[in-house]
């Protein structure tokens, strides 16, 4: 019998319209196979206190569910960094779903590969109809050299070549960067942006996540697109990123 020490630590931030979701999500983490000694935990957190959520949390061990007061995904993910064990951090929104085999492909990019210190992989939209659409610029499977992901996104109408709905790090490193952006949105993409400015990332071109479309997700709301809170998230996502990528003592893949 294999006795499991290492943990990847799967961390959901969910607000009630979404909490429906979640038994799609957990079937897809029950696909996952992970080498001997590894396991996942799946660490959930309410952006607020309802009691909307709660019935849709599987009865699972390995399972933790919390709340708090709401402050939008980043703090509820943040907030759940302080149940999650793991030596891997991986996200997954409520109302996504990872394909079978993604930890593990996570996992073998980022131990596998000198000097890589997190990754991605290729996403699928999924739309209400159950079809699904790629995305017509993904990188090559391999190494994404640092500063990569900030020279697309500012060339592509702020929108990164890899999804940070996707992002498998290197806990330490996620600490180390403050985690998410104390942003209303965009929150994920500061912290893929800072991960690239400070280490070499890796794309998997197998797909790892259905992203899941529908009316209530946050980022099909009105407000997500207003252009001058938008303008002003993009100013301080760009602008960490460069202080970041101009203090050389960060650089974490030197190996």
């Amino acid at each position: 019998m294999v006795t499991v020490t290492k943990l990847v630590s799967v961390v959901t931030a969910v607000h009630a319209p979404g909490s429906r979701f979640l038994p799609d999500a957990y079937k897809s983490l029950l696909t996952q196979e992970l080498p001997d000694g590894w396991d996942w935990q799946w660490v959930i957190q309410e952006d607020g206190e309802t009691d909307a959520v709660t019935p849709h949390v599987p009865a699972d061990p390995r399972v933790t569910f919390g709340q708090g007061r709401p402050g939008r995904a980043a703090m509820a993910r943040t907030m759940a960094l302080s149940r999650a064990e793991g030596e891997f951090i991986k996200v997954l929104d409520a109302d996504d779903m990872l394909t079978p085999g993604t930890l593990a492909r996570d996992l073998s990019a980022v131990t596998d590969n000198a000097g890589i210190s997190w990754a991605t992989s290729r996403v699928l939209d999924l739309l209400p109809d159950g079809s699904t659409v790629g995305f017509d610029q993904d990188p090559p499977e391999g190494p994404i050299e640092r500063g990569a992901v900030l020279d697309h996104w500012k060339a592509h109408d702020y929108r990164a070549q890899v999804h940070p709905a996707t992002l498998f790090v290197r806990r330490d490193l996620l600490f180390a960067l403050g985690g998410w952006m104390a942003l209303p949105a965009s929150e994920d993409t500061g912290l893929l942006l800072a991960l690239n400015a400070v280490g070499r990332g890796w794309f998997t071109a197998e797909t790892g996540l259905l992203y899941r479309k529908w009316p209530g997700q946050v980022t099909s709301q009105t407000a997500h697109v207003q252009e001058g809170e938008r303008q002003a998230r993009m100013a301080v996502v760009e602008a960490r990123a460069r202080a970041l990528a101009a203090l050389e003592t960060w650089r974490v893949d030197a190996s």
